[in-house]
């Protein structure tokens, strides 16, 4: 279990003021010049030292992302860091509780973070809906301006660098790197092929690196303590503290701060008080937000919550949105409401993803009542297969994974549910 003294987000449940001055007091903005003064390379390697994997979901190395982008502008082009704010995956709000209890550790990483790969500002897209959120953030950013600590001369560093506050409108989609930076632009938000990458050609044609809330906010406590001290945490290749997200059929669902590689069996009885029931009444975990396949009871309860323990298991730990299910839910109709999130968020660019996620929901609808052949499993799967790594992002995919655990893991209940619409089909027709 982490130890108190080394959390990283300490006002987390918003028991102390959020302001800049509690934020100070806190330790953020604390000699944020010296930092700087470490230079944009040493920055860089500190991250890859401390082995940090990008917290949105896909946990690439951010040290590694922030690599790529250009030394220098050969032609006079400006870099641009983005961070993703629009939380909308199912299951996920972590990103709220930085945003609305530490603003100020957002702003300090977007500095540092942005001097580090030599940009110019950063845009922080935030989710249409994070109204009240939004306005606290904007509060955390002015305050910031007028303390000096960003703008002209940030933090007296001799670094300039501006924080613009860019509000969403509720798109699910715009979460994903390329639609969020046409989304910035002005534009229908919708993913761009690749490449060419953001890292080459981004917000407005420049170097654009994006990268999720968490990322950037624990990127200055990192530098403070030192890479070996975050490295401490989890096994290896899964480095770090981590704010996981519990919901469902837990005794008390909470965002907490935990080591990566944790069992899942720990962070429910320490924190949750347990699965409502009791252990034995527990069917599946969705253990990375609503797009991860889901996993039954008897292989997550030991399992280790971290990127490769839970990818041993055919799932992932995506965003950490844990969706804790007990045996009072209908796991067929669980995921054919996943699968209408996903069909009704799909942007309509790709053809895999526009046809096939209105296929599926139709199809997961008529497994859900049972009004289909036994065949029609097979078929299904057929078709997630035909959509997933056929579309220019990953929504297609995230479409698919859901219905595939499903079918993998309780393809007997679907088998079930078939048999049972056709014996009083045939008794009624009797």
């Amino acid at each position: 279990m982490l130890a108190d003294k080394d959390r990283i987000f300490t006002n987390l449940y918003g028991f102390q003021d959020w302001g800049l001055k509690s934020a100070q007091q806190r330790g953020d903005w604390d000699d944020t010049k010296s930092l700087i003064a470490r230079g944009h390379d040493h920055i860089i390697e500190e991250m890859k030292a401390s082995g940090l994997r990008g917290r949105g979901g896909a946990g690439f190395p951010t040290g590694l992302k922030w690599s790529f982008m250009p030394k220098e502008s050969k032609d006079g082009r400006p870099s641009f860091l983005v961070i993703n704010a629009d939380e909308s995956e199912p299951g996920s709000c972590k990103d709220r509780e930085i945003i609305r209890h530490d603003p100020h550790k957002l702003i300090e990483g977007a500095l540092v973070s942005g001097y580090a790969m030599r940009a110019r500002a950063a845009y922080i897209y935030i989710r249409g809906e994070y109204i009240r959120e939004a306005e606290t953030l904007q509060v955390a950013i002015d305050e910031a301006y007028a303390a000096g600590l960003i703008g002209k001369n940030a933090s007296k560093s001799g670094y300039d660098f501006d924080v613009f506050l860019h509000r969403g409108a509720g798109a699910y989609i715009c979460g994903e790197e390329t639609a969020m930076i046409e989304s910035l632009e002005g534009k229908k938000g919708q993913p761009r092929l690749k490449p060419p990458f953001p890292a080459g050609a981004g917000l407005y044609g420049c170097p654009t690196t994006v990268n999720n809330v968490e990322s950037i906010a624990v990127v200055p406590t990192i530098l403070r303590r030192g890479a070996s001290w975050f490295a401490s945490f989890g096994r290896e290749n899964n480095k770090g503290t981590k704010l996981f997200q519990i919901s469902g059929h837990v005794n008390k669902p909470c965002v907490v701060e935990e080591a990566l590689s944790i069992p899942f069996s720990e962070l429910i009885e320490k924190h949750c008080g347990g699965i409502t029931g009791g252990k034995d009444n527990l069917l599946a975990v969705i253990p990375g937000g609503s797009s991860v396949p889901l996993v039954p009871a008897e292989q997550i309860w030991d399992a280790p919550m971290d990127f490769d323990g839970l990818k041993d298991l055919g799932s992932g730990l995506g965003t950490a949105g844990i969706i804790v299910m007990d045996k009072s839910t209908d796991i067929v109709r669980a995921i054919s409401r996943i699968s209408y999130f996903y069909k009704h968020e799909s942007c309509g660019q790709c053809t895999p993803c526009r046809e096939g996620t209105g296929w599926m929901w139709r199809m997961m609808e008529r497994l859900r009542a049972g009004d289909a052949a036994i065949e029609e499993i097979d078929m299904l799967q057929q078709v997630t297969k035909q959509v997933e790594g056929h579309t220019i992002c990953a929504l297609g995919d995230a479409a698919a994974w859901p219905i595939q655990g499903l079918i993998r893991h309780f393809r007997p209940e679907l088998e079930r549910r078939i048999e049972e619409h056709n014996t009083k089909f045939v008794e009624t027709a009797a």
